[in-house]
């Protein structure tokens, strides 16, 4: 198994000989306003270039879109990739959206979901408080958003969480699973009166403590107005809680082995 960070949640994950491109923001630096709503929108995101060219991230097998908030599923990814590119999604609501952007090879995540021999079981989480579902705007505006498991007899189980919060369903995925490698949105994005709508660091603690032999790659950070923790602090939170062995934030650009 091998994870490529490429920059905010965008990651380009080797898995059983297989290989998956998430969440795709594309566009180039400045290329929109901060997303307005959100602390910080003053930023124009994305605030770091690509490390990677276009043609290299798109050689993969298939595509996960988790779901369509702008900095996992953007404009430019919807100009770039080939329409007839594999891409899984969450639900019929991003697949209609998808398909009316013009993308023709739609597969539809579930518990069963499979790519050849690999599985891909869909997972919940939410995006978000609950205060911040209880209001019918914000609410709307979060939706949903999934994380996805992976498995295959020559891997470790891998457990891509996703856009959430800390919620009842990531614990229970984590003790049903027992994942050996997990990939945690850990950039700690702050929504207007509601606070955080993804992890922070002291989800890796929750984490770490149900799976406590698993190694924990954090990402969804220092690329989005709205995403108030860095690597430097992520890793230096873990180190003094002693737990920085299993901890890493790879930057933009680099790849992990597992």
């Amino acid at each position: 198994m091998k994870i490529t960070q490429v920059r905010n949640a965008t990651q380009i994950i080797h898995f059983a000989g297989k290989s998956f491109l998430i969440d795709p923001l594309l566009a180039k630096k400045d290329a929109y306003p901060g997303y307005a709503g959100c602390v910080r929108s003053h930023i124009h995101v994305p605030m770091v270039e690509l490390p990677f060219d276009i043609d290299t991230l798109l050689a993969v097998d298939a595509i996960i879109v988790t779901h369509t908030h702008p900095d996992h599923w953007d404009d430019a990814a919807v100009k770039l990739i080939p329409k007839d590119k594999l891409i899984y999604v969450q639900n019929e609501r991003d697949r209609a959206l998808l398909t009316s952007q013009g993308f023709t090879h739609l597969s539809l995540l579930s518990e069963h979901s499979m790519f050849g021999e690999i599985e891909l079981i869909k997972t919940e989480g939410q995006h978000g408080s609950d205060a911040a579902y209880a209001d019918a705007a914000v609410g709307e505006r979060m939706g949903d958003a999934c994380g996805v498991v992976f498995r295959h007899p020559s891997e470790k189980t891998l457990y891509l969480i996703g856009d959430t919060i800390w919620v009842q369903p990531v614990a229970d995925n984590l003790h049903r699973y027992q994942p050996g490698v997990v990939i945690m949105n850990t950039g700690w994005a702050h929504i207007l009166k509601y606070g955080p709508i993804i992890f922070g660091a002291e989800d890796l603690i929750r984490a770490h403590l149900i799976v406590p032999e698993a190694q924990i790659v954090a990402t969804h950070m220092e690329a989005i107005n709205h995403c108030l923790l860095t690597r430097k602090e992520l890793l230096e939170y873990a180190r003094i809680n002693e737990i920085d062995a299993f901890v890493s934030a790879p930057d933009d650009g680099e790849t992990i082995a597992f």
